[in-house]
C-alpha cells in the first residue's frame, strides 16, 4: 500500500571512563539509543483468480495483445514502471491497456508513478465484462486519457494500511499521506469535490473488508454515470 517513514531503535552498549582512566571497575556500562527514519513500503492488493488473456509478449504483469492493446494481470510492485516503459519502448503504437485481472499493488509509490506513465502515455484504460480491479489497482483506471467500463466489470476498495498496522484514520487530514493521493486524482481529471469524496469512501471500507462496486457505481465515481459505457469518455488531456 503506502509508503511510510518510520522509526526504530537499536540498542547499543558503549563502555565510558567515568573519570580519569584508573581501574576496569570504574568504567560504566552506557546503553545508547539511536533513531533513524526508514521508508516502510505497504502492500495493498485482493487475491482473486487468473484470467490472464493470450498474449504475444509479456512484461512483468502486462500483456501484449497485439499492436494496439495491451492488459495487465497481475500485481504491481516497485519493478512495474520499469516494464511498462520497456513494453512501450518495444510496441510504440500501443493505445488501451485493459485492466483485466488486477488485484492492486505491492508498492503504492510505483503504482502511482504507473499511472502518470499511462496517462503520459495517451493510452486509454478499458476494463473489460469479467474484468476484475482492485485496492490500489482502481488507481490505475483513473490514469487513463479515456475511461471504458463495460458491464459486468467489478471493482473493490478499502483502506490503507501500512505494514506496521497504521491506516489513514492515524494521520492528520492534511498530512502529506493523504495529500499525494488527491494531488493524485486531481492530476488525473477528478475535481477537488469528486478526489476528496472518493478517497474517503475507499478509506471507509476496512482494510480487511473491501467494499466491492459494480460497473455502474465505479462509473458514477468517474463521471460517466448515464453515458454510453463504451464510448471512450476524455477525462483529461493527454501530457
Amino acid at each position: 500500500m503506502k509508503e511510510f517513514a518510520r522509526i526504530f531503535t537499536v540498542l547499543a552498549t558503549a563502555l565510558v571512563l567515568i573519570a580519569a582512566p584508573a581501574r576496569a571497575d570504574e568504567r560504566e556500562t552506557v546503553t545508547v539509543i539511536v533513531e533513524e527514519w526508514v521508508e516502510v513500503p505497504a502492500t495493498r492488493f485482493v487475491a482473486g483468480a487468473d484470467l490472464a488473456p493470450a498474449a504475444i509478449d509479456t512484461f512483468g504483469p502486462f500483456r501484449v495483445i497485439d499492436g494496439k492493446h495491451a492488459a495487465l494481470v497481475g500485481v504491481t510492485d516497485e519493478a512495474s514502471p520499469a516494464a511498462f516503459g520497456a513494453m512501450l519502448e518495444a510496441y510504440p503504437g500501443l493505445q488501451v491497456l485493459r485492466l483485466v485481472e488486477a488485484p492492486g499493488t505491492y508498492d503504492d509509490r510505483a503504482n502511482l508513478a504507473l499511472g502518470r506513465m499511462i496517462r503520459a502515455a495517451g493510452l486509454e484504460t478499458h476494463v473489460p465484462a469479467g474484468g476484475s480491479v482492485r485496492s490500489g489497482a482502481v488507481e490505475l483506471v483513473f490514469a487513463g486519457t479515456a475511461w471504458r467500463i463495460d458491464e459486468g466489470a467489478e471493482f473493490a476498495v478499502h483502506a490503507w494500511e501500512d505494514d506496521l498496522g497504521q491506516g489513514a484514520a492515524d494521520y492528520a487530514a492534511d498530512a502529506p499521506e493523504h495529500r499525494k493521493y488527491l494531488a493524485y486524482y486531481a492530476e488525473m481529471g477528478l475535481d477537488p469535490a469528486q478526489a476528496q469524496a472518493f478517497y474517503a469512501m475507499t478509506n471507509a471500507a476496512p482494510f480487511e473488508a473491501p467494499r466491492w462496486l459494480d460497473a455502474a457505481e465505479m462509473r458514477g465515481w468517474l463521471g460517466l454515470e448515464g453515458k454510453a459505457q463504451n464510448a471512450p469518455q476524455i477525462a483529461y488531456a493527454a501530457l
